[in-house]
């Protein structure tokens, strides 16, 4: 199942309106708004989780732990938690340059 990045927050943030390049976001009030930083933020920590999750396989330490029952989904859970903290705290810029995308184009007004 393949969704683009554009219309995964659409859905997540109920956009309503549509712009020459595709759906444009145009928050009405400071809830709209803060419902599209949250959703960036949610998105940048989702693609942050695979990053850190093959990191922490490839430099992880002792191999016997690898063994132990639910090692594994302790070491997902805290990747998780990681990645949303790192997303919450600005991240390494990709729901900056989402929110950017979601704003209106903005007119100049020197006619």
């Amino acid at each position: 199942m393949s969704i683009s990045l554009t219309s995964a927050l659409n859905q997540r943030i109920g956009a309503n309106a549509t712009g020459d390049n595709g759906p444009v976001v145009k928050p009405n009030s400071a809830k709209d708004a803060a419902k599209n930083e949250k959703a960036a933020r949610d998105f940048e920590a989702i693609l942050l989780t695979p990053v850190l999750d093959s990191l922490q396989k490839t430099f992880g330490g002792d191999p016997e732990e690898v063994k132990t029952p639910g090692a594994s989904d302790y070491r997902h859970m805290a990747t998780q938690a990681l990645t949303q903290a790192i997303a919450e705290r600005g991240g390494i810029g990709i729901a900056q340059m989402i929110l950017r995308h979601l704003q209106p184009p903005k007119l100049s007004s020197e006619d």
